[in-house]
């Protein structure tokens, strides 16, 4: 049986994207820093008859990280896919212009986003490398590539965790390793963010099987709602 896990999953983008692949057979491997959200997750797959199972671990502690990946790939007897795209508390996040952008406000999105993508990868990697396949899918804003600037802090972070992502995919190239970034171009159940059309979870989550299965060549798949 094949599986996915999936970090930072939450009930919109991570919930569509369990079922995108649950609904095909995978099992699923949640992971976030928050018990009880996964548990009502973990809920609701397994009412759709979908395997899944919870790995609480906050991207921000390494140690924690790795170990729920591991713990995953123990359950599930490996992990095939690794989807990677935390979300920051609402409130918590500090959004700041460029010219406002004080050294830590970067330094805590890089840590979030790029760092903890990093972590990740290291936890599954070396089992694919050893298999000779797998994916590994980092999802972003689209401000990762057009960023705007009241969001200058993140959308920094973003940018560098894309442009790691596409260079994996290059260092991947041959070893039956697919590493892919995906932008969302489009806000998810919210009203629009600067002029960005909305999108539901739904529309979004194919990108994801695609870039696993016919799209393996592309390093990158931009979602416009």
């Amino acid at each position: 049986m094949s599986s996915i896990a999936i970090v930072g999953a939450g009930p919109q983008l991570g919930l569509a994207i369990a079922r995108t692949f649950g609904n095909q057979g995978y099992d699923v491997a949640l992971v976030s820093r928050n018990p009880d959200k996964l548990d009502d997750l973990v809920g609701k797959l397994t009412a759709e008859g979908i395997t899944a199972a919870a790995f609480p671990a906050d991207v921000l502690d390494r140690d924690a990280l790795t170990q729920a990946l591991k713990d995953a790939a123990a359950r599930f007897g490996g992990i095939d896919v690794l989807e990677y795209s935390p979300l920051g508390t609402f409130g918590q996040v500090v959004l700041t212009t460029p010219a406002e952008s004080d050294y830590s406000h970067i330094q805590h999105e890089i840590e979030f986003q790029l760092y903890g993508a990093i972590a990740a990868t290291k936890a599954v990697l070396p089992a694919m490398r050893e298999a000779g396949t797998g994916t590994l899918l980092y999802t972003t804003s689209a401000r990762s590539i057009t960023p705007q600037p009241p969001t200058a802090d993140t959308d920094a972070a973003m940018a560098a965790l894309r442009n790691w992502a596409l260079n994996l995919h290059k260092e991947l190239d041959g070893t039956g390793i697919q590493a892919a970034h995906i932008g969302i171009d489009a806000t998810i159940g919210a009203p629009t963010f600067y002029g960005q059309p909305c999108a539901t979870a739904d529309q979004i989550s194919p990108v994801h099987w695609e870039l696993h299965t016919t799209k393996r060549d592309h390093a990158e798949q931009i979602f416009k709602g």
